[in-house]
């Protein structure tokens, strides 16, 4: 394990109010939506623009709100804020808190947001008794952005146990500055690194760039624009990453739970499976799962989760996700790899921006303009 010294990046891109992208052709081949399970959306509390959602201590499923607040969701609804950062960060352009995550024995909460200076920053807190212990705070990553667009901001645990943090190109639009293919820059990356393991944090020994030295140690994967969202299937570990396009294809990328990482997603050389203003297909190319164009609906890809709960038995162990304009929630079914059917689940939940995976494997789905929805079965 490779101890990293000093903060020096993370957090990417996240198209806040119209710049993810969702799903409705496979990448290698056509599937016709079908209805795979009958479910309903029940709306079960009313949150600030609530951007990111985390299982917590108990199983309950705690609220991040990109003002800056989070709160817990219990059987009354939101409780009143147990942390608020309000006064540490802004929601100008697609800034404010951004992801949450806990550890996989609930004995540190993380925090990823931009600060008032636009800096993507990842801050940690102890937990003791289910509570976040304020006194304890400190700053794990940080990463300067040039614009004030795709900041990413996801933060998961994979189930090894690792941090992973979404960082996206770092904004604009066309990657002017070349950050996607770039390995000497922690944008338009896939972050992995170990938040206990070093001060600040140490780099697990077999990320796949550790004796590169033209790379970042941190890069876990690249060729990302605006990673949003990416998630771990509980099932069988498998990365899914939704990365929203440029202004032709919203894309969804996977990886098995075997992945030794460095996979190049190909932005900006690709747009999914299409050369990006006249780019070149990367040798190391690994296409999207899934994509779909912008012509009939659809904008910004929002990523989700593989459903794992007990109360939809027809929809186990399919990838659900959205997009932020279209708003339907949809499915994939998947093999060996290979999408095998498109579903739209017949529900929509408006400005989509978000998934969450409650500590019984149900699904939530997440409305910047406030809606917590439940995915129930209809």
């Amino acid at each position: 394990m490779r101890v990293r010294t000093r903060s020096t990046a993370i957090i990417g891109t996240v198209c806040l109010v119209a710049t993810l992208a969702l799903t409705a052709a496979s990448a290698d081949e056509p599937a016709s939506p079908r209805q795979a399970a009958k479910v309903t959306l029940k709306n079960v509390a009313k949150a600030q623009n609530p951007t990111a959602g985390a299982a917590g201590p108990g199983g309950k499923l705690w609220i991040a709100e990109r003002p800056g607040t989070v709160r817990v969701l219990d059987s009354n609804g939101l409780s009143r804020p147990v942390l608020d950062i309000s006064a540490e960060t802004t929601t100008d352009g697609e800034r404010g808190l951004l992801g949450i995550a806990f550890d996989k024995r609930f004995a540190h909460f993380y925090i990823s947001f931009t600060n008032l200076e636009g800096t993507s920053t990842v801050d940690e807190f102890a937990v003791r008794n289910g509570k976040i212990q304020p006194q304890t705070r400190r700053t794990v990553i940080t990463q300067t952005q040039p614009y004030a667009n795709h900041n990413g901001g996801d933060i998961k645990f994979g189930p090894d146990g690792y941090l992973y943090i979404a960082l996206g190109d770092g904004g604009s639009g066309g990657d002017p500055h070349g950050n996607g293919q770039n390995l000497d820059t922690l944008l338009g990356k896939l972050l992995r690194i170990d938040p206990r393991g070093g001060k600040p944090y140490a780099i697990p020994s077999d990320n796949p760039f550790v004796s590169d030295p033209d790379a970042k140690d941190e890069i876990w994967a690249y060729g990302l624009r605006n990673p949003w969202r990416f998630s771990f299937d509980s099932g069988t570990g498998d990365l899914f990453i939704g990365d929203v396009g440029q202004s032709d294809w919203e894309e969804i990328d996977w990886a098995p739970a075997s992945s030794k990482g460095g996979e190049n997603y190909g932005w900006a050389q690709m747009e999914g499976t299409h050369p990006f203003r006249g780019g070149t297909e990367p040798a190391n190319h690994v296409p999207p799962v899934h994509e779909y164009d912008r012509a009939d609906f659809g904008c910004s890809v929002t990523g989700g989760f593989v459903y794992r709960g007990k109360a939809i038995p027809a929809l186990k162990g399919q990838y659900v996700y959205s997009d932020y304009c279209d708003g339907t929630v949809r499915s994939l079914q998947l093999k060996n790899g290979k999408v095998t059917a498109v579903n739209d689940l017949g529900v929509n939940g408006g400005e989509v921006i978000s998934f969450a995976q409650g500590g019984n494997g149900e699904l939530y789905v997440l409305a910047i303009g406030g809606s917590v929805f439940r995915i129930d079965p209809a």
